[in-house]
């Protein structure tokens, strides 16, 4: 019998193999339980799933489920965690600095940034954690970073348009990547699921050309991608352009391919302070399971307000979620 598994138990496989941390381990192993369909094609995995949070719950508080292999943990926050990646003074941390409340230390002078620097970038009311990373060089680098890039949901990699040697530096980053076994993979061109192979890790990747307003930007950045043609989707960004900055929030967002889903209660109006975060193509049933794990036990149908539907469209528990549906349960 086949195991029919729902989209999402896909994202939570993998974001349980990126996972650190016990009790980051425990929860998404208890959410792919909750989340996978009881039937006898699933009795296999479901005891499996039962036998590693047994041994998950029995691992002393605190421990990251075997030997430390970091310097440095960042802990998940919001809807992904996006790496900044790049070469010395790649304008990284200034733009941290403009995108979130973060106040990373900001120099003319290379390696300034020596640790890993969270900020959480606020988009459409979603929260995104952008982690500002030490520079990536064959001259010298902390060696914990390509180890910490690898674990994150995907990757902008930053390049001084302004500079003259930024083909240089990219050509570095990209060897050290490639060294850690890290592939910067097109946003839009994927590596299937069962085509990856289980020692690389595959970060979605942006190509981000900071400092556009300067003399020279444009030439450089048409040498990089006629160098890299059709490598990976790009945009430029000036930190005095706020118009840039927005665009680049938006494209950091439609990384993630995640969509935002709103909750009404029956007879009152939509809560529109909130947004659910869910999947791509996640469904009404994956919704109700985020809003409470009974409660698409007992889901008769659901209404939905949004794009391309008329207002409070009847709809099963099958149907496929669009960015910012209104959702109506009903049991």
């Amino acid at each position: 019998m086949p195991a029919n598994l729902p989209p999402h138990y896909h994202v939570l496989e993998e974001r349980l193999r990126r996972a650190r941390g016990t009790q980051e381990k425990i929860a998404i192993t208890e959410e792919m339980y909750a989340l996978l369909p009881k039937h006898k094609g699933t009795d296999k995995m479901q005891a499996d799933l039962k036998s590693r949070m047994a041994k998950l719950r029995k691992e002393p508080q605190g421990s990251k489920g075997g030997a430390t292999r970091f310097t440095y943990h960042v802990e998940r926050e919001g809807a992904g965690q996006v790496m900044l990646v790049g070469a010395p003074n790649s304008g990284k941390s200034s733009l941290l600095g403009r995108l979130t409340r973060a106040n990373p230390e900001i120099a003319d002078y290379p390696f300034t940034t020596r640790k890993p620097q969270p900020g959480m970038l606020d988009h459409l009311g979603v929260g995104i954690q952008l982690v500002d990373l030490p520079p990536l060089s064959l001259e010298h680098m902390e060696s914990f970073v390509p180890q910490v890039a690898r674990y994150g949901d995907c990757m902008l990699l930053i390049v001084d348009l302004s500079d003259d040697a930024t083909l240089e530096g990219l050509g570095e980053v990209l060897e050290v990547l490639e060294s850690a076994k890290i592939v910067a993979e097109h946003t839009d061109r994927r590596v299937a699921e069962e085509d990856r192979h289980p020692s690389l890790a595959y970060l979605p990747t942006l190509l981000v050309g900071t400092k556009a307003d300067l003399d020279g930007a444009q030439e450089r950045l048409e040498v990089i991608l006629e160098l890299y043609p059709d490598r990976w989707p790009s945009l430029t960004v000036s930190i005095e352009d706020p118009d840039s900055l927005a665009r680049l929030s938006a494209a950091i967002y439609d990384q993630l391919r995640v969509l935002r889903v709103f909750s009404k209660v029956p007879g009152k109006p939509a809560d529109m302070s909130r947004p659910y975060v869910l999947p791509r193509g996640a469904t009404v049933e994956e919704f109700a399971l985020r809003v409470h794990k009974d409660f698409a036990k007992g889901l008769a149908f659901a209404r939905v307000w949004g794009e391309g539907k008329f207002d409070g469209q009847r709809v099963n528990r099958e149907y496929a979620l669009q960015e910012g549906d209104v959702v109506e349960l009903h049991r």
